[in-house]
């Protein structure tokens, strides 16, 4: 069963439109649709499995206030925090940006800056909860944050007429894939291929796939900021033995060109992180691993998880092009 209201509540997050991309569509030569999780009112995929999580969290009357880490994670806890009147601590890495940190402020949580990257931020947040005694709200690596996150496919199920031949996602830590997954089994579309997007300098889930044990990355190089966990939940690395997950990682300068292609195309700007798996379509991989026999030809239908785009504006995608000399 999709995740249920924890206390006769309403879900945080809305059912997303699920709408075909006719340039997609011609660069990968079969029908895409696009599930646009961009639109959900904090920006991104997380308030699915967040907002499942901080309402069972309100729902067992716990005394202490939430603690969050993360961008677009941070997002999703302080808008469902808000929304449930409780105050909330947010800890995110330098690398973050100002964007984050002001859409935080904005939503009325305490913001701590700690550390370079992601996994800095969550062993002070995991301080945090020691000393403070705190509730900690995880990004990714909780299994009512992936419950949460199944409802996507419940709602891709009851969209299209016919299940896809392959879903594209991005995967940072790994909640998305593992809510997928149990999705994918709960529907009974276990059958149906992931492709698991990364960027280059941010692809742990990539080296764990390959080693067949959970691998830490020495540091996150990649301007994908939002795929930033040195190493991923082990449940993605057992979701790659429960179904077809099949791992392609991109250059940034791929997952930027596309971010920027998507925008001309769709009239959407979402994050590097969402354009790792936009730029599986887009570069011709789908087509090579059908030439590889790894993915069936014809493809009836493909679905991209459009993941994100709250932490990203033009000036950002203009800054990133000139970063990686693409201008």
């Amino acid at each position: 069963m999709a995740a249920q209201p924890v206390g006769g509540q309403k879900p945080f997050h809305v059912v997303s439109p699920v709408l075909e991309s006719l340039p997609l569509s011609k660069a990968v030569g079969t029908k895409v649709f696009m599930k646009l999780e961009n639109v959900q009112p904090s920006g991104s995929f997380k308030i699915r499995g967040i907002g499942h999580l901080c309402q069972d969290v309100r729902g067992r009357a716990l005394p202490d206030p939430p603690l969050s880490t993360g961008g677009n994670a941070g997002l999703a806890a302080a808008y469902a925090a808000r929304k449930l009147g409780l105050p909330i601590t947010v800890v995110v890495p330098s690398n973050s940006g100002p964007t984050p940190v002001r859409k935080l402020e904005e939503l009325g949580a305490t913001v701590e800056v700690y550390g370079k990257v992601w996994d800095d931020a969550n062993r002070r947040a995991q301080e945090l909860v020691k000393t403070e005694g705190w509730v900690s709200i995880h990004p990714f690596d909780h299994p009512l944050v992936w419950e949460g996150h199944a409802s996507l496919v419940w709602e891709l199920k009851d969209s299209l007429e016919a299940k896809p031949d392959a879903i594209v996602v991005a995967v940072g830590g790994g909640g998305l894939l593992a809510g997928v997954v149990a999705g994918l089994h709960q529907v009974g579309w276990q059958d149906v291929p992931i492709i698991a997007a990364e960027t280059w300098g941010a692809h742990s889930f990539h080296e764990a796939f390959k080693a067949g044990r959970l691998v830490t990355l020495p540091d996150i190089t990649s301007v994908a900021r939002c795929l930033g966990a040195k190493t991923v939940a082990a449940r993605a690395l057992e979701c790659a033995q429960e179904c077809q997950v099949i791992s392609q990682v991109v250059e940034d300068t791929e997952a930027v060109r596309a971010v920027e292609r998507f925008l001309d195309d769709e009239r959407m700007l979402v994050q590097p992180a969402c354009g790792a798996a936009l730029a599986v379509l887009y570069s011709g991989r789908l087509q090579r691993l059908q030439s590889e026999g790894r993915l069936r030809a014809p493809l009836a239908s493909v679905v991209v998880v459009v993941c994100g785009g709250s932490n990203i504006h033009s000036a950002q995608l203009r800054a990133l092009k000139s970063q990686l000399g693409m201008e």
